[in-house]
């Protein structure tokens, strides 16, 4: 190789470098999941207490959206939850469980208190609704999906069926997919504590 030629080659490994500083600081390298997945809401809480996202500070949170009149996809999913809450042992105090409706017509505070006080659902579980207007602000900002099927007072919602972990300073951490058992979530959540 001539000299000229290494000169060359040394400058566009410069220029590279360079480039790469630069496309480092504007954040093109930076993961980019938790911008994709949560943000702000005014909810409130089954004590009717008003929340907005920072309830998801200082804690893990699951946070799942479901309804109360569900009759399988959301009972099944809050009693996965129940089961690997005890399976995290101490790690549990770290963890909640947020239940977000997308039925805020019918799932009112007192409806959520009712609904998730069931021994079988995790202990401390907390329920958020609102009007149809905030309720579906908090969906767009987690990408769930949620349609009204059927019509009158036996209406069924059609929903998005993931849990949503988030970590303590209220950033997506990981999806928790509807169907894997109460082992393989607390494994996850265990994992997610962990790192």
């Amino acid at each position: 190789m001539t000299r000229r030629n290494l000169s060359l080659i040394a400058v566009c490994l410069v220029g590279l470098a360079v480039l790469a500083g630069l496309a480092w600081r504007a954040g093109v390298f930076a993961a980019q999941p938790s911008a994709l997945v949560g943000g702000p809401f005014q909810l409130v809480d089954q004590t009717g207490k008003p929340v907005t996202e920072k309830m998801l500070k200082g804690k893990w949170s699951a946070v799942f959206f479901g309804f109360t009149y569900c009759p399988d996809v959301c009972p099944t999913t809050m009693q996965v939850l129940a089961q690997a809450q005890d399976q995290l042992g101490p790690k549990a105090k770290d963890l909640q469980v947020v239940f977000v409706t997308v039925d805020p017509e019918r799932d009112t505070p007192a409806q959520l208190a009712n609904y998730l006080n069931n021994s079988a659902f995790p202990k401390g579980v907390v329920g958020l609704t609102g009007t149809p207007a905030q309720v579906a602000v908090a969906a767009k900002a987690y990408r769930v999906f949620y349609e009204k099927s059927g019509t009158g007072s036996d209406y069924l919602i059609n929903h998005s069926t993931p849990t949503y972990l988030m970590d303590p300073k209220g950033r997506f951490n990981r999806v928790l997919p509807f169907g894997i058992g109460p082992e393989e979530v607390a494994r996850q959540i265990s994992d997610a504590m962990r790192r």
